[in-house]
């Protein structure tokens, strides 16, 4: 039992470091984006496989995010995000010795054979590395609720939810710093220059537009840092080793798991239906799969992600292929997207709580008209100056990410504290769902129609997601009535 401090600093202290331990994951997770350009211009791989790699992960993400929203309701959240997170690092360090695993395997350094070899080791380990990060979000998901009112709840998340654009924000700049500064210096080496002129005319469709100069200086940008996109996972790797030890550290299961109180305004009645068989499984059937107001929140998540990772996990690369711009530049704007996120996910919670009287839906929907409208500008102006442009990109991510975040909270609110994580878990898959389509068009549009159309179906996508959220107009903010309405007619019986 710990004593001698208040219940707002073992909340905060909680909210803190689950944060930085989730901005950990997410610095594990968003490093590949940076790497992709490097590994198309080595080996030549292609937008398509990327988004065939990425589509598979997104969905094991999703998938892992369901099922290990059922185990954590049932073990400690404090040791299985560290688990998690050195799973992690161990895929992320098979990952950046991926070209070495593929020699072993074929017996060659290059070629078609070499290559898809490493597409199929890329894949395998990305795969594991999504299944790991889906031991993140579950135990915050569960945690959280258990230190912060529901009243509150949209506010302090919020908060927490920049945790997302912390850790991406973080691996994009760090990896963007690595493939500029680090690997090998192959400028002079006619072979390397060739099949790198080689990768990228195939990968960049207005290759032939571009002058003899443009052309060689991004072949020898990529040449003069030849194999860098390694580091862009080794050094997280071992910063996810220290993310797992200040977990164990530093986070509380709940108020009670260090001899506090529950919070007032929370209780379910499901202790009282303890013991009783089946009495659990009911209250999740109910409060989760029976509630419409659950499931249109998880339907509304596939647009929300089809969004927000087409820009996170594309935006190095079509601002490289199609603005022009070189990899330190489009790291920054990326990271800069990631930034004004943060700013917009307070802001949502936010206003949520001060406008909206908790109701996270009815923010979601401005939120997502916002982005559709930043997104048209940024598709219909494709000569903006890059200051200009990367302005515009960041104001789509400052409303973005407010229905990313919104959309665990109200999950959270409409399941209750008692079933959050899996209402999160539900949520959590459609979003990947959406992630994989993402993943899957964006790579295949980009290759045989350009990165204009990709934006065309980005906006589609976003008001599609409006219109969810506002047909949830007159939803209630959470289900603590519902709750307790059900655990009276079980006990009843």
């Amino acid at each position: 039992m710990k004593t001698g401090k208040s219940f707002k600093f073992w909340q905060w202290e909680t909210i803190v470091v689950s944060m930085v331990v989730y901005a950990i994951y997410y610095f594990v997770r968003k490093n590949f984006s940076i790497a992709m350009p490097g590994l198309t211009a080595e080996y030549g791989i292609s937008n398509t496989s990327f988004g065939i790699v990425i589509a598979i992960a997104s969905v094991v993400y999703g998938f892992s995010r369901f099922v290990n929203g059922f185990i954590v309701e049932k073990v400690s959240t404090r040791v299985f995000m560290a688990i998690g997170l050195m799973l992690c690092a161990v895929s992320n360090l098979c990952f950046g010795f991926g070209v070495d695993l593929s020699y072993l395997i074929t017996g060659v350094h290059e070629g078609p054979q070499m290559v898809n070899m490493l597409i199929l080791v890329m894949g395998v380990t990305i795969v594991l590395n999504q299944y790991f990060q889906g031991m993140g979000y579950p135990p915050c998901a569960r945690m959280l609720p258990q230190w912060i009112h529901p009243g509150e709840l949209a506010t302090k998340m919020s908060i927490w939810n920049t945790s997302h654009s912390i850790g991406a924000s973080c691996a994009v700049v760090v990896c963007g710093l690595v493939m500029t500064n680090m690997g090998a210096d192959m400028s002079g080496n006619s072979s390397v220059v060739a099949t790198i002129t080689q990768n990228l005319s195939h990968s960049i469709r207005n290759w032939a537009d571009l002058s003899d100069a443009e052309q060689t200086s991004r072949v020898l940008a990529y040449a003069s840092h030849y194999g860098a996109w390694r580091w862009c996972f080794f050094i997280p790797a071992c910063v996810a080793v220290c993310g797992a030890v200040i977990s164990l550290i530093g986070l509380h299961d709940s108020p009670q798991s260090i001899g506090l109180p529950e919070m007032e305004g929370t209780h379910t009645g499901k202790e009282e239906t303890k013991g009783r068989e089946g009495a659990h499984k009911a209250f999740l059937r109910h409060m989760v799969f029976r509630n419409k107001w659950v499931w249109m929140l998880a339907s509304a998540n596939v647009f929300v992600y089809v969004l927000r990772m087409g820009v996170l996990d594309w935006g190095p690369k079509f601002l490289t292929e199609d603005r022009g711009m070189d990899i330190k530049s489009a790291a920054w704007s990326v990271a800069v997207f990631e930034i004004t996120a943060i700013v917009g996910t307070i802001f949502a919670g936010w206003a949520t709580d001060h406008i909206f009287k908790g109701k996270a839906h009815r923010m979601c929907l401005f939120s997502m008209a916002g982005a559709c409208l930043f997104l048209g500008i940024f598709a219909m102006f494709p000569g903006l100056n890059p200051i200009v442009s990367m302005i515009v990109l960041a104001m789509a991510g400052f409303c973005i990410y407010g229905p990313q975040a919104l959309i665990g909270i109200g999950s959270a609110n409409q399941a209750t504290k008692e079933a959050s994580a899996t209402a999160n878990g539900v949520a959590g898959i459609f979003g990947y769902v959406g992630s994989a389509l993402s993943a899957l068009g964006v790579g295949f549009i980009a290759d045989h129609f350009g990165w204009t159309a990709v934006f065309i179906t980005f906006i589609c996508a976003g008001l599609v997601g409006a219109v969810i959220f506002l047909c949830m107009w007159k939803a209630p903010r959470d289900g603590y009535e519902r709750s307790k309405k059900f655990t009276a007619s079980l006990l009843s019986k």
